[in-house]
């Protein structure tokens, strides 16, 4: 038995940060699909945010932790995986401020940009979600869309400021997650400028199989919804 087990759903982005993560760092782990068995009274007795990604291990206070930022911070340090999560701490907080950036701006814009396409829901309080007509609710996502631009900029000039990856030479953890994020761009066929392109080109060659072949899920789902 594998030393850790990672419930996920292969659509996402999100988990598709935590299970390029755990192939890059080679670890030991069991993953579970667990595409229409969240909400259940088993799933919920694990995690009550019926989140994924979800990663079990014993030594956990809990047995479980979901967020995927959050698996991978731990599971960084608890191996010593400094060439993902650097201990110096101003190079740590770069890495954070990168992830966090993302979690609380790029990644709220870029659900709603995108989710209307994927069939994903969305969150209460939104347009989509409100009485809003069809019209309202494309002008909503459009406007998303072209909010996008702010963000990805900071990406360009504050994060990698002509560096290869977040991390220099290397990814961090913050380079999985925001390269993971930019998948779900092709669901709206956004533009994606040059930078950002080759930036996710030298992603998927630096990590190889661990990243080209979870993101083929995403990549096949993406491709389905668009034609559907």
């Amino acid at each position: 038995m594998a030393t850790n087990t990672l419930s996920i759903l292969k659509p996402s982005v999100n988990n598709l940060s935590a299970r390029i993560f755990v192939r890059a760092a080679r670890l030991d782990f069991d993953e579970l699909d667990v595409w229409g068995k969240k909400g259940t009274p088993e799933f919920l007795g694990k995690d009550p945010a019926d989140l994924t990604p979800l990663l079990e291990e014993e030594d956990l206070p809990k047995g479980s932790l979901w967020e995927s930022c959050a698996i991978m911070q731990y599971l960084c340090n608890k191996h010593g995986l400094d060439q993902f999560y650097p201990t110096d701490p101003a190079e740590r907080a770069m890495v954070d401020s990168a992830m966090f950036y993302l979690i609380g701006t790029l990644y709220p814009l870029l659900a709603r940009a995108t989710y209307p396409v994927l069939g994903f829901p969305q969150y209460a309080g939104e347009v989509a979600t409100s009485d809003a007509d069809d019209e309202m609710k494309e002008r909503a996502r459009a406007e998303a869309e072209a909010a996008l631009a702010g963000p990805l900029g900071v990406y360009r000039d504050f994060f990698l400021d002509g560096k290869t990856f977040i991390g220099g030479d290397s990814p961090t953890i913050a380079d999985i997650r925001l390269a993971a994020t930019l998948e779900f761009l092709d669901a709206i066929d956004y533009d994606l400028p040059g930078w950002a392109r080759d930036y996710m080109a030298a992603m998927e060659e630096t990590l190889g199989e661990a990243y080209s072949e979870p993101a083929a899920d995403v990549r096949g789902f993406v491709a389905q919804a668009k034609t559907g």
